[in-house]
């Protein structure tokens, strides 16, 4: 490993950069066409000759283009810390059965509660249920991903334990929809196809607010991530107690998954493909570069995919209909690295 050198700097402040652009793109670009100048006036605390238009920006535009950017560097930040300590480049945040868990819980919810909960004078319905219902899903499975974690020493066996559970959860759900209705599994089909639109403002903070606790997670793991990268053995020479660390990753990655598939659905190839542009773009496998590489690019990634759905059309179009197009080729790239070396 190398230290981080001048030339990586200049790679994150293009990157920065880069995030910054597609970030004013995702306030200025929408389906709806709203003059560059309204905009301009709207963020310097001005007014728009329609109403309408504020509401668009402050209502829509921004939540959405936040949600992305951290939904986006989260997901990769988790597909980064997974593919490091499974030494697996194909690992991601849905090959544990997390997303899985959260996918079940909205299922119950939707499928076969019928989109609305009650017990005595507690009651939740809508998209507030969808919400708690995905974290009680996704924390239900982290906390049985930590318990066989403490009993199995082999992260192989750990991946495979989660890959099965992913598959329980997947059956589980089938079953659900074949006994449901056909507009409850409309609008679980819906919801699955991911969307950054769904977390609004009074949402926001709290979305922001856990996303922000994960992420700084994940920063307090690059020095025993390095370590991890030289074996579990050395590892545990220079002082990482590796199933703590890897107790707390799988909180770091469950948290971030978690939330990003309670708000927004479970958004596919981010997690998985944006780790792997960041190695390519700087050439290096040290977290201290790496990890902010992974998160700014996640970010950039995931904003320009809103951009796309948010084009002027009479539709919008599913995230997850546009990350597999730009996230695929990256995973066939790697596949084919592995074959050669």
């Amino acid at each position: 490993m190398k230290a981080p050198v001048p030339s990586y700097i200049g790679k994150l402040t293009g990157l920065a950069l880069l995030l910054v652009a597609l970030l004013l793109a995702n306030l200025y670009f929408g389906a709806v066409h709203i003059p560059a100048t309204a905009i301009t006036d709207l963020l310097m605390g001005g007014e728009a000759e329609r109403a309408s238009w504020g509401y668009i920006l402050w209502e829509n535009r921004i939540p959405q283009a936040l949600t992305g950017l951290f939904s986006g560097a989260g997901l990769a930040a988790s597909g980064l810390l997974l593919q490091t300590v499974f030494r697996n480049p194909l690992a991601g945040p849905s090959i544990l059965g997390i997303d899985g868990g959260a996918n079940l819980g909205v299922a119950i919810a939707m499928l076969l509660l019928g989109g609305s909960f009650m017990a005595g004078t507690f009651s939740l319905s809508g998209y507030l249920l969808v919400i708690v219902a995905a974290m009680i899903g996704a924390w239900a499975i982290l906390v049985l991903l930590i318990a066989f974690s403490h009993r199995l020493r082999s992260n192989t066996l750990l991946l495979i334990t989660g890959v099965m559970i992913g598959y329980l959860t997947s059956s589980m759900i089938s079953l659900l929809n074949y006994g449901a209705t056909e507009e409850g599994v409309r609008s679980f089909m819906v919801w699955g196809l991911g969307s950054f639109a769904n977390v609004t403002v009074d949402r926001l903070p709290a979305f922001i607010a856990t996303m922000s606790v994960g992420i700084g997670c994940s920063l307090l793991l690059i020095k025993p991530l390095n370590a991890l990268l030289l074996g579990d053995n050395y590892a545990t020479n220079l002082g990482v107690n590796v199933k703590r660390t890897r107790t707390f990753l799988l909180f770091t990655t469950g948290l971030l998954t978690a939330t990003s598939t309670a708000f927004c659905g479970p958004i596919a190839f981010i997690g998985l493909a944006v780790p792997h542009l960041a190695r390519l773009l700087l050439g290096t496998s040290d977290h201290r570069a790496l990890l902010p590489a992974t998160l700014l690019t996640g970010a950039c990634l995931a904003l320009t995919c809103n951009l796309i759905s948010t084009v002027p059309s009479s539709t919008l179009i599913p995230i997850n209909v546009i990350t597999p197009i730009l996230g695929a080729p990256v995973v066939i790239w790697v596949i084919l690295k592995m074959r050669k070396d």
